[in-house]
C-alpha cells in the first residue's frame, strides 16, 4: 500500500531481508526443515509463475507479493511455501534500487526484456500463472490526477501470448484493474472471451478484522461508512474495497451504483451536518480505530502531517447505490491512520463495525492475506471472490476522480449497473497475526 520512492543499498536491504526470513530452509510441503541458514525454498515439485510488474524495488507491491512466492511466508504458526514459485520476471522500470538482478542471481529467476518472453519458452506457454503487479514506479498522471499505470497494456500483451499459444492460465491483477471503467471492462472481457480465471484487488478485503465481523449474506444494510486516510486515488481505492466487500453482502446482492460525489474540506463537514453522511456511523467506526488522534476531528484533519502522509483536507466519496443503499468514504489525514468500517443494518439498534488490521512495513503482513487468496486462484483455477467487485470499485474511483476534477459535482454513473453475488466466505484471515506461544 505504501507508495514510497525508497532509496537504499540493494545488497544491505537483501541481507537484512534474508535475516528476517526463517533461519533454515523450507520444503515444498510448506514445513520448515533443518537446513543451513539462508537456504531458499526448493522449487522442485512446485509450479512456475511469471511476474509482470512496473517496478521491483524494496517494499514495492511486487516485492511484497512476488516475494511471498520466493521466500514463503508465515501461516498458522509455521513457515509456508506456496505450490507455485517465481520462474520469470518482466520489469518495466529499473530505478537505482531495482532488485531484479539480485533475484536472477539468488533465485535463478529469468529476467526478461518482454512480457512474451516472461510467459514463454521456445514459443510455448511455460508458466502456470501470471501475477500482474502494475503499482509503483514513475508514471504520468492525467487531468484527473490518476496515475497512468500500464495495467491494461500489460494485460493486452499477456492475452496476445494466450492467443498465440492457444493456452491460458490464471491471472492476478493487483489493485484496481485500470484507471477507467471502460478499460477495466475490456480487461475482464478478454478473460471471459479466452476463459481464463481473473482475480483482482488489494489486501483490504482479506486482511484481519478486529473484531472478526462477517456481514451475513442478505442483511438489509441501509448505510455504510469507511473512515480511512491517505492520498485520494491510491488509498481511495483501498477504502472503496473496504466498503464494497462489506456492502456487497446486503439483501438483494450487488446491483451497482447510480452516482458518486467527491467533496473536500469544509464541504465534507457541511455534508455530514446536512445528513448526507452519518456522523453516528463515523463515531462507531472511529471507536474501532487504533490510531485515532486526540481532539476535534475538524481541527485535526488538514492541519498536521502524520508520518509520511502530507497535510491534506478532509475528503469524502458519497456513493449512491442503485438500490438506495448509501456508502461513504472519509479520508481523514491527521486524525486517523487506519481503515475502519461501520454500517447501519435495518432493525438493529447499534451499528456493526470493525477495524481492518494492517500490520505495518517492513513485513506488511496484510500481504500474507492477499497471497493466501492468490494461492486459491492458482490452485483451484477460479477466483475466490468475483472480479466484478474490482470492476465496480474501479468505476466508482474513476467517477470520484471526475467529481474531484469538477470541484464536487455529482457524477451520474449509468454504466455502473454491475450485478453480482458475494461469496459465502469473504476469505479474510482469522485468528492472530503472529504465532501464538
Amino acid at each position: 500500500m505504501h507508495d514510497r520512492q525508497l532509496r537504499c543499498s540493494r545488497r544491505k536491504f537483501l541481507a537484512s531481508a534474508a535475516a528476517l526470513t526463517l533461519a533454515g530452509g523450507v520444503a515444498s510441503s510448506g514445513r520448515a526443515e533443518d537446513k543451513p541458514a539462508g537456504t531458499q525454498p526448493d522449487t522442485k515439485g512446485r509450479k512456475p509463475l511469471a511476474v509482470v510488474t512496473t517496478v521491483y524495488r524494496p517494499l514495492s507491491h511486487a516485492y511484497h507479493i512476488a516475494g511471498r512466492f520466493l521466500y514463503g511466508y508465515p501461516r498458522n504458526g509455521e513457515q509456508h511455501v506456496p505450490k507455485h514459485y517465481v520462474h520469470s520476471l518482466y520489469v518495466d522500470q529499473t530505478p537505482d534500487n531495482d532488485l531484479s538482478k539480485e533475484l536472477a542471481r539468488d533465485f535463478g529467476v529469468r529476467v526478461t526484456r518482454s512480457i512474451a518472453d516472461a510467459l514463454t519458452v521456445d514459443g510455448k506457454l511455460a508458466v502456470e500463472g501470471v501475477l500482474l503487479i502494475g503499482e509503483h514506479g514513475n508514471y504520468p498522471r492525467n487531468e484527473k490526477s490518476q496515475i497512468l499505470y500500464p495495467r491494461l497494456e500489460f494485460m493486452e500483451q499477456i492475452v496476445e501470448v494466450f492467443k498465440k499459444t492457444g493456452q491460458s492460465v490464471p491471472v492476478f491483477n493487483d489493485k484496481h484493474l485500470s484507471y477507467t471503467y471502460e478499460r477495466a471492462k475490456k480487461m475482464v472481457g478478454w478473460a471471459n472471451d479466452l476463459k481464463f480465471p481473473l482475480m483482482a484487488g488489494s489486501s483490504l478485503p482479506v486482511t484481519w478484522r478486529r473484531p472478526e465481523l462477517e456481514i451475513r449474506l442478505d442483511q438489509p444494510i441501509e448505510d455504510a461508512l469507511v473512515a480511512a486516510y491517505g492520498p485520494i486515488e491510491v488509498y481511495g481505492f483501498h477504502a472503496l474495497e473496504t466498503l464494497q466487500c462489506m456492502v456487497e453482502r446486503r439483501k438483494g446482492g450487488e446491483t451497482g451504483v447510480k452516482a458518486v460525489t467527491c467533496l473536500l474540506g469544509k464541504d465534507v463537514w457541511k455534508a455530514g451536518d446536512a445528513g448526507q453522511w452519518n456522523w453516528d456511523l463515523l463515531n462507531a467506526a472511529l471507536r474501532r480505530s487504533e490510531t485515532v488522534n486526540l481532539g476535534d476531528i475538524r481541527t485535526n484533519v488538514g492541519s498536521m502531517s502524520v508520518g509520511s502522509m502530507p497535510v491534506t483536507p478532509a475528503t469524502a466519496f458519497l456513493v449512491e447505490y442503485r438500490d438506495g443503499t448509501r456508502g461513504t468514504i472519509l479520508l481523514l489525514n491527521g486524525h486517523v491512520q487506519d481503515f475502519c468500517f461501520a454500517a447501519k443494518v435495518k432493525g438493529e439498534a447499534k451499528p456493526s463495525s470493525c477495524l481492518f488490521h494492517l500490520p505495518p512495513p517492513p513485513g506488511a503482513k496484510y500481504f500474507d492475506a492477499l497471497a493466501a487468496n492468490i494461492e486459491k486462484l492458482l490452485e483451484n483455477g477460479r477466483a475466490p471472490y468475483p472480479v466484478q467487485r474490482t470492476v465496480l470499485t474501479t468505476g466508482i474511483l474513476d467517477a470520484a476522480m471526475e467529481s474531484h476534477k469538477k470541484r464536487g459535482e455529482r457524477v451520474e454513473t449509468p454504466e455502473l449497473e454491475v450485478r453480482y453475488a458475494a461469496p459465502a466466505d469473504s476469505g479474510f484471515l482469522r485468528g492472530s497475526v503472529a504465532a501464538e506461544a
